[in-house]
């Protein structure tokens, strides 16, 4: 049953569509994008995604565009199945290893972000992991490269490479922002943004338990492990989500009450 204020298998938060997947669903939505041969972009939101939109009209526009955003963040998946619909996390990095152990040798990937260094280590640990991985390449922007300075060098070796999948690890809310404003120059049948992957896979930075991540706590282990970049985001941004939700809620129930 979809929700009725989103389109079907989507349901809305805050006024962005989010869609109703498990990582089976979403690993079957990446290879039909493959199979189309056109452009496609994948967003892995959060509650700190949609807090950032409310105030940012460009991410709200590239969440807009997206062609599948997914339940990142436990409170989605929560207000999800309150909905009704039967939504599972389908969480960046876990997706990232489930993709690439299901699909083998299927697909040609390439992957950008990351600091100095990051993306080389991590190709190094998935094809150790997965040694049929087909990578077709690996690169880092420069630091502090505005979104519209990827570079021609950039975008022309990512589609010189010819990917299936081109995983972007560029931080929220700069890469979604990026891969609206490239992906159809670089042509790769599907870009996706997974963000800290690329620290947490690469073990570049440690990632939060699996009992913290299934219970909705994994913003604690983050804020805990990098405090002065993160309070904000969770301490403040928390918060207003909470709020944001609380003043949608009774917004639609004032429209009912007037039906």
């Amino acid at each position: 049953m979809a929700d009725p204020a989103g389109a079907p298998g989507r349901f809305e938060v805050l006024g962005v569509e989010i869609d109703d997947l498990d990582s089976v669903r979403a690993i079957k939505r990446f290879e039909d994008m493959i199979a189309s041969g056109r452009s496609h972009y994948v967003v892995f939101c959060t509650a700190s995604t949609l807090v950032t939109a409310g105030d940012d009209d460009e991410l709200r526009t590239a969440l807009g565009e997206a062609d599948l955003v997914t339940p990142d963040g436990m409170p989605l998946v929560w207000l999800g199945r309150r909905r009704g619909l039967s939504t599972q996390r389908v969480y960046g990095p876990d997706f990232m290893l489930d993709f690439l152990a299901r699909t083998g040798a299927r697909y040609r990937h390439f992957f950008y972000g990351g600091g100095p260094g990051v993306a080389d280590r991590l190709v190094a640990r998935l094809t150790e992991r997965f040694p049929e991985l087909r990578v077709a390449g690996a690169a880092t922007p420069p630091f502090g490269a505005e979104i519209q300075e990827a570079g021609a060098w950039d975008l022309e070796t990512i589609a010189a490479a010819s990917p299936d999948v081109v995983w972007v690890g560029l931080g929220h809310p700069k890469q979604e922002k990026w891969m609206r404003l490239h992906h159809e120059r670089i042509g790769a049948p599907v870009l996706a943004g997974v963000g800290a992957a690329f620290d947490f896979l690469s073990g570049e930075k440690k990632e939060a338990p699996a009992w913290m991540k299934r219970v909705g706590l994994q913003w604690v282990h983050r804020l805990f492990s990098e405090p002065r970049r993160l309070w904000r985001r969770y301490l403040i941004g928390n918060s207003v989500f909470v709020a944001r939700l609380v003043k949608e809620h009774r917004s639609r129930k004032r429209k009912r009450h007037a039906q």
